[in-house]
């Protein structure tokens, strides 16, 4: 039996990790979950799963659960600092990273360095802190399992092994997200419930908003750029609006292998849970005679700026990921509240892209001194 922590069980992933755990409890102890605020669902997930700790960002929200549980076995911990605290408890062997946002990236490193490997969904962890995150695990001996769809298919394609010469190039699908059939002179009058509107996909709202603008693609370029050790300019981005084929890998002898299963998170969740084994999912097989067609197109780079600012940072290195991250945040998060329009987010992350220094050295303390600073610039042109 593995013993883990969920970082973020009460989002997507968090969620979607737990009913895998369900399905096969003998497999799993849950000694850890963690949350922002969301105590309602934490407190039902206390209840049924009984980890020894669980952990609330929001410090009243942690102390009113307090008292909700008392003392019925499991270790409260509240205020900014208990995900990571959670995450270096000497106890479990694999910790899934599965926060949205950058409040991810300590929590991971703290996990790695008390030597659990770690299921991956944080995207942010990798674009903020890569090369610092990477390193550390090689020298801790850790295990990173991808568990974006995208990520997991490549590890897949790759044979669990990170990309060797016999590599020509890693294609990422994309969904195109909400408006990937809207033409780019109608984009300026899209609404907050139109972006929320995913063809394919059900997932958080901030997730949702990136897969519309393809920010999501862009923060999976750099990712991959990590984990599989791939330059950006041998990292390719396809639409594919089936979403049945995950992600592909081309070898030098022209041959692409992809990995294939129906709209689920399901099997990268429990992939990452359980390697080197597979196990059974509840996802549907492919019925490949009912599949009229599997279709393919390169995204419009002026319709998606976002992604092409992605890749410019891709590129740049150092710091600059955690510039693009934290404006990208904070502008999704006025999006959403009807403060600024869909169109102003890559406007307003180019613009900040340009008023910042990146170069410098790349550790969780300049991570977030940069994310702090950039978050008050981009609150601050925004309100003038």
């Amino acid at each position: 039996m593995k013993d883990i922590i969920i970082l973020g069980s009460t989002g997507s992933i968090g969620k979607q990790t737990l009913n895998v755990v369900r399905r096969y409890p003998e497999r799993f102890n849950v000694i850890g979950l963690s949350c922002e605020k969301n105590i309602d669902l934490l407190e039902e997930q206390i209840r049924e799963f009984h980890p020894k700790y669980a952990a609330v960002f929001d410090e009243k929200s942690g102390a009113e659960l307090k008292k909700r549980i008392g003392n019925k076995g499991t270790d409260i911990i509240f205020g900014k600092d208990a995900p990571a605290y959670l995450a270096g408890v000497d106890e479990g062997e694999l910790a899934v990273s599965a926060q949205v946002g950058i409040s991810g990236l300590l929590p991971t490193v703290e996990a790695i360095k008390k030597g659990k490997s770690i299921a991956l969904a944080n995207k942010e962890t990798l674009v903020t802190g890569g090369e610092y995150v990477m390193d550390l695990a090689r020298e801790k001996g850790i295990d990173i399992y991808p568990v974006d769809s995208e990520h997991s298919a490549i590890w897949q394609a790759l044979h669990f092994k990170k990309a060797d010469g016999s590599v020509r190039k890693l294609i990422l699908t994309a969904s195109g997200g909400a408006f990937r059939d809207t033409p780019y002179e109608q984009l300026e009058y899209v609404t907050a419930k139109d972006a929320l509107s995913h063809p394919t996909w059900n997932m958080g709202a901030k997730v949702t908003v990136d897969s519309a603008t393809m920010m999501n693609k862009g923060l999976e370029v750099i990712e991959a750029m990590r984990l599989f050790d791939m330059p950006e300019n041998r990292i390719d981005v396809v639409i594919h609006k089936e979403s049945v084929i995950h992600s592909m890998v081309e070898y030098n002898d022209n041959s692409i292998i992809a990995e294939m299963s129906l709209p689920s998170m399901e099997i990268p969740i429990a992939l990452a849970l359980t390697y080197p084994e597979r196990v059974e999912s509840a996802v549907d097989p492919i019925d490949f005679a009912a599949l009229s067609s599997l279709t393919f197109s390169a995204p419009d780079m002026r319709k998606f700026r976002c992604l092409a600012l992605a890749r410019e940072v891709a590129r740049a290195g150092g710091l600059s990921g955690v510039v693009l991250n934290g404006a990208n945040e904070v502008l999704v998060g006025f999006f959403l509240d009807g403060i600024i329009k869909y169109l102003d987010i890559p406007y307003y992350i180019e613009r900040t892209l340009e008023n910042f220094k990146w170069d410098g050295e790349v550790t969780p303390e300049s991570i977030l001194d940069t994310d702090k600073r950039v978050r008050e610039y981009v609150k601050s042109v925004v309100s003038r």
